[in-house]
């Protein structure tokens, strides 16, 4: 069936500064549709993470078309659904749900959202050893995404020791032995000495947790640095990185492309990515202050 009309939303902490919202509705306004598109923000609400489900389930009885899925609710929220596209079953992780027939199904276009902006803005990266630091749901989109890419071996480090090496073996099952491996913070200093390059895929660096992931003493010039964070579009490690001359990809295409996809999902009609590219330079230009998608 065909509409013109459509209720989307967004589901995270501290999302406020959401750029999704303009994104989606700009694009909505190009193509003629109406298009309303809500933030649910849990810090607003007062309500935990895990009542991800309860919001998702009022979500759909009160007509919404889909939602989007951030942090931290990338992973809650599966136990909720009634089925996974095959991307989003792989990851663990799902940042799209779109209501079909009274059914709650998950998506990922974090994964896809990621490739598509690292192709673009790093296209000559080495991509022989990759240090990522994080293992959360982003974290699991982006070294998908990474290795899909290309990347020989990814090294994960994150502060729950558990959670890289559940990462790290989940991605060797999918992409072959070898391919993935933990690390642990004190490890950083000799994993990126010999890294091609490091993505960021924490919260660290949003504007409502500013600071480095790491030491920026551990920034070389041969590294690339590819953030995930795209509010303030400069972080404070792009920063550092591009003063140690790194190559540096910062996390704004990934949040157009993401938001692309998922616009598609929502509507069954094909975005503009090129022009939601040029909405998102407008818009960062018009705001000063944010957070991630």
């Amino acid at each position: 069936m065909v509409k013109d009309s459509y209720l989307v939303g967004l589901i995270g902490s501290g999302i406020g500064p959401s750029l999704s919202p303009a994104l989606h509705e700009r694009e909505a306004d190009r193509q003629g549709l109406r298009y309303v598109y809500r933030l649910i923000d849990i810090d607003t609400l007062g309500v935990p993470p895990e009542a991800v489900g309860d919001l998702v389930r009022a979500a759909r009885d009160l007509g919404f078309d889909g939602l989007n899925i951030t942090h931290p609710c990338k992973q809650l929220v599966i136990e909720h659904l009634d089925a996974l596209a095959p991307q989003a079953e792989a990851l663990g992780a799902v940042n799209t749900v779109v209501f079909e027939g009274g059914r709650a199904i998950g998506h990922n276009t974090d994964v896809t959202g990621f490739a598509a902006s690292f192709a673009r803005g790093l296209p000559d990266a080495s991509l022989e050893r990759v240090v990522q630091l994080g293992a959360g749901g982003a974290g699991a989109a982006v070294a998908h995404a990474t290795l899909t890419l290309g990347a020989e071996r990814v090294t994960i480090v994150d502060a729950l020791g558990d959670r890289a090496a559940d990462l790290a073996d989940g991605l060797n099952r999918h992409f072959g032995v070898g391919r993935a491996a933990a690390g642990t913070p004190d490890q950083l200093g000799r994993l990126l000495g010999s890294a091609d390059g490091v993505v960021h895929a924490t919260p660290t660096g949003m504007a409502a947790h500013p600071g480095l992931p790491f030491a920026a003493e551990l920034l070389h010039p041969g590294l690339w640095v590819a953030e995930v964070v795209y509010r303030p579009l400069e972080t404070e490690l792009l920063r550092a990185a591009r003063g140690v001359g790194c190559a540096t990809l910062d996390g704004g295409g990934m949040a157009v492309f993401q938001a692309a996809d998922a616009f598609r999902l929502f509507t069954g009609r094909e975005p503009g990515s090129g022009r939601m590219l040029a909405d998102f330079s407008e818009i960062v230009a018009e705001s000063s202050v944010g957070e991630a998608v």
